[in-house]
């Protein structure tokens, strides 16, 4: 049986290199489907690491109060496309009492827009954050110059502004920022810091915003609500009892209980249900992504086909003669297909060659863009890449060389 194999892969061999463009341009559609699976793979991998990196890198002891109410199939269907209005700056306030909430480090509330600032002659479309005081203690950042604003600028609705890095080179480029007066939807704010260049987090462009108290930024978007809160706790063990101080007060503040219906009009995360929930969603998208890049390998195996079916067909003679000598239908039907499964595994081969090498300058060209992804190729993804083409070499490789194996040695001897 080996010693069958071993002659099978060397008739394949001399035929492959006997028509090396027909050979070539049948592995063509494997080497293009495997190399894109592994490139797939390996930049889901990569993007997923660097989303799951950031949300660690701002901290496991995050809590986010989100308004509306979901269930666990669908946390967000309340929301239906509208704002909804269930929190309040009030709110914010009560999650800071150390009394009620006694692992709690600091909390930040936030109303988003947009806005175009002016300076001179310079404007500048970006994201307005209405946020508190406290907004650096709970999501980090350093600035780099000026200050940030404090709680009494907040509560007296003053218009003071601190810009991202973005922000602050698009409308002042070489010129001093600090202590100009900007002009936001018509509102005059006087300019008071500026954030250290911070760059992409979570989706969120912290480099591209214009940091404004909250207070003033409701009544410049003529809301009384808050679009989330933000609360920091002392440490990730901290979050199941603080989740359940935080629905306490927040149930008793909104006149949730048995007797109104039960059903709180606002969700309580955490930083590790965020992981799990991005990990998952990551994870179904790439998946999906590489069985649509594998469809090509469909491709690459009508191709296979067509050309055993004319590989059949001009050796006709050859199969005669092999049976004539004594072969059985097994041998000719093995020595087809062991031909199309080398075809496909050398492209497969080629395939993740290529396709690690494409990831890989890929990679280098995410970290001269900033992102610092990894490059990541699994050994699952490698095996799979070389399982699937043998198989489709198999599958579509196995007709033909049925047709060839039940050819008559007499008639395929009289061909022409």
């Amino acid at each position: 049986m080996f010693k069958t194999l071993i002659q099978s892969v060397k008739i394949a061999t001399t035929s492959l290199l006997s028509n090396k463009i027909q050979s070539f341009l049948t592995m063509l559609g494997i080497v293009i489907g495997v190399a894109s699976v592994i490139v797939i793979m390996s930049i889901g991998s990569g993007v997923q690491s660097l989303i799951l990196s950031e949300i660690k890198n701002l901290g496991t002891n995050l809590i986010a109060v989100i308004p509306g109410h979901g269930d666990d199939e669908d946390p967000f269907a309340s929301m239906g496309g509208f704002a909804v209005t269930t929190l309040t700056y009030d709110d914010a306030v009560a999650l800071r009492n150390k009394q009620d909430v006694p692992n709690v480090i600091a909390v930040a509330a936030y109303s988003r827009g947009f806005g175009t600032a002016e300076w001179k002659s310079e404007t500048y479309s970006t994201s307005l954050t209405g946020t508190t005081a406290s907004h650096i203690d709970v999501m980090g950042g350093e600035l780099k110059e000026g200050r940030f604003f404090n709680s009494e600028e907040e509560n007296r609705f003053s218009r003071v502004a601190v810009l991202g890095n973005d922000v602050r080179d698009e409308l002042f480029g070489q010129s001093d920022s600090v202590g100009q007066k900007i002009k936001v939807n018509d509102y005059t704010f006087d300019v008071i810091g500026v954030m250290e260049e911070r760059g992409v987090v979570i989706m969120e462009d912290y480099d591209d915003q214009i940091f404004i108290p909250i207070k003033t930024a409701q009544r410049m978007m003529g809301v009384n609500y808050v679009g989330f809160i933000r609360i920091k706790v002392n440490s990730e063990e901290d979050i199941p009892q603080t989740e359940e101080d935080v629905k306490a007060i927040l149930r008793e503040r909104h006149n949730i209980n048995d007797r109104s219906g039960g059903k709180d009009d606002f969700m309580v995360k955490n930083t590790a249900e965020a992981l799990d929930m991005i990990t998952e969603i990551t994870d179904s998208l790439r998946y999906f992504l590489a069985i649509m890049a594998a469809m090509s390998l469909v491709v690459g195996g009508i191709g296979i086909m067509n050309i055993m079916f004319i590989s059949v067909t001009e050796r006709t003679r050859e199969v005669g003669l092999r049976k004539a000598l004594g072969a059985k239908n097994f041998h000719v039907l093995g020595q087809f297909l062991v031909e199309a499964i080398f075809v496909t595994l050398i492209g497969g081969i080629i395939g993740i060659i290529f396709g690690v090498a494409i990831s890989f300058f890929i990679t280098i060209g995410a970290h001269l863009l900033g992102y610092e992804w990894d490059f990541i190729i699994s050994l699952g993804s490698v095996v799979l890449a070389l399982v699937v083409s043998s198989g489709v070499g198999l599958f579509f490789g196995f007709y033909p060389a049925f047709k060839a194996s039940k050819l008559n040695p007499i008639k395929a001897l009289r061909y022409e």
